[in-house]
């Protein structure tokens, strides 16, 4: 009688050759989908898992094989990035104008012109202690004036105009004490000033404190000092002084009470400079 022999089990097939990110993507999933021990990549099993069709590429993962439970897809979560920050600039200046503020300058007095022949200012104390964050205000619009007949690109003695630019501040001066301040100051009686400005006003205490701008002077020097690198003919004690009710010959005037806030807040080691023109020179 013959003997029944049951047919012998037949392989697994071998699946379609698949591209070279396909392929990286299934061994991926092979291995990390609890792969038993006893398996043989492309093969089939040693244990009753060969009898389970092959998953599809991309398919929901089965219940039971390794998958999330409900067969949701596996999907990785994308790699966060940190978003780049900018530096901060000071608002209302042009490239120009940014170009001229030393690397190293960690203090700017941005004084802004309403206008070409404009005698009004404004001014604003920006500081820039993390240069990867940039500039920031550290005080609110300070009311300021300049010039009788406004501002210009190459200032000449008596033109009554205040000399657009960036300049450094790194001498002070004044007749009364200083406030508590870290900046170089010659206490002196020779700042002394009277007679009328030219709206009538008086002048006395004008010079009450000052901060020497270094346009055509020598930096570091009292105030009082009066070298002058390009000549005398393009002018010179150039100063930021108390304001006295009324337009300048060339300097910046600003309250008494922010004058002595600027002394107090100047810091030679943060290599101050001062940023002054019209508002429309400044944006160049």
């Amino acid at each position: 009688m013959p003997v029944f022999r049951p047919p012998a089990a037949r392989r697994a097939p071998y699946p379609a050759r698949l591209g070279i990110g396909t392929c990286a993507t299934a061994l991926l999933l092979l291995t990390g989908c609890g792969g038993t021990p006893g398996g043989t990549l492309g093969g089939a099993a040693e244990d009753a898992s060969a009898t389970r069709p092959a998953a599809r590429i991309g398919a929901p993962a089965s219940p039971g094989v390794g998958g999330p439970p409900g067969g949701a897809r596996v999907r990785a979560d994308p790699v966060p990035h940190a978003p780049r920050v900018h530096p901060r600039e000071i608002p209302g200046l042009g490239p120009l104008t940014r170009a001229g503020i030393p690397a190293g300058a960690r203090q700017a007095l941005v004084v802004t012109g309403d206008d070409y022949d404009s005698s009004l200012s404004t001014a604003v104390l920006y500081t820039r202690d993390d240069p990867a964050r940039g500039w920031r205000p550290v005080t609110g619009r300070w009311p300021a004036r300049n010039a009788l007949d406004g501002w210009t690109d190459r200032h000449e003695q008596g033109d009554l105009r205040s000399p657009v630019g960036v300049y450094g501040l790194t001498y002070a001066g004044g007749l009364l004490s200083p406030p508590r301040t870290a900046f170089p100051y010659d206490h002196s009686p020779l700042f002394t000033v009277d007679g009328e400005g030219f709206d009538g006003e008086p002048l006395e205490g004008s010079f009450d404190y000052v901060v020497a701008i270094d346009y055509n002077r020598a930096p570091g020097t009292t105030p009082l000092d009066r070298t002058r690198p390009l000549g005398e003919e393009r002018g010179g004690g150039i100063w930021l002084h108390v304001d006295h009710g009324g337009p300048t010959q060339g300097c910046v005037s600003l309250p008494a009470d922010r004058m002595r806030d600027l002394l107090t807040t100047l810091d030679p080691v943060k290599k101050p400079v001062i940023v002054m023109g019209d508002a429309e020179g400044l944006e160049r």
